[in-house]
């Protein structure tokens, strides 16, 4: 995958849903892992991707979505030293008081 098609993929835009349930499941599933342990999902899920679609960038967006968000929290933790949780991670956080705000203001 070039440098330009990862920087796209990651560019901030409106999750579809396929994104969203594959964000939420990433990270259900890394509550409570350290930083060795989501660098070995994200290998992982990168390797998966590769099988699946012959490369990252001709992947679904949901395994798009899935290996970005493993790459973020292995980010997060490197400097952290705990365990992952959504309730201490600032940019889940965020999307929620966006998401309720969103709701807030159509309502």
């Amino acid at each position: 995958m070039t440098q330009d098609t990862e920087t796209a993929m990651n560019e901030p835009h409106e999750p579809t849903p396929e994104e969203r349930v594959a964000r939420d499941r990433v990270r259900r599933r890394a509550t409570g892992m350290t930083h060795h342990q989501t660098a070995q999902a994200l290998d992982a899920a990168e390797e998966a991707a590769e099988r699946s679609a012959g490369d990252l960038a001709a992947a679904d967006p949901g395994i798009r979505a899935e290996v970005a968000e493993w790459r973020r929290i292995t980010e997060l933790l490197f400097d952290h030293g705990g365990p992952y949780a959504t309730e201490t991670d600032a940019y889940v956080q965020g999307q929620l008081t966006a998401r309720g705000n969103r709701r807030a203001a159509t309502s």
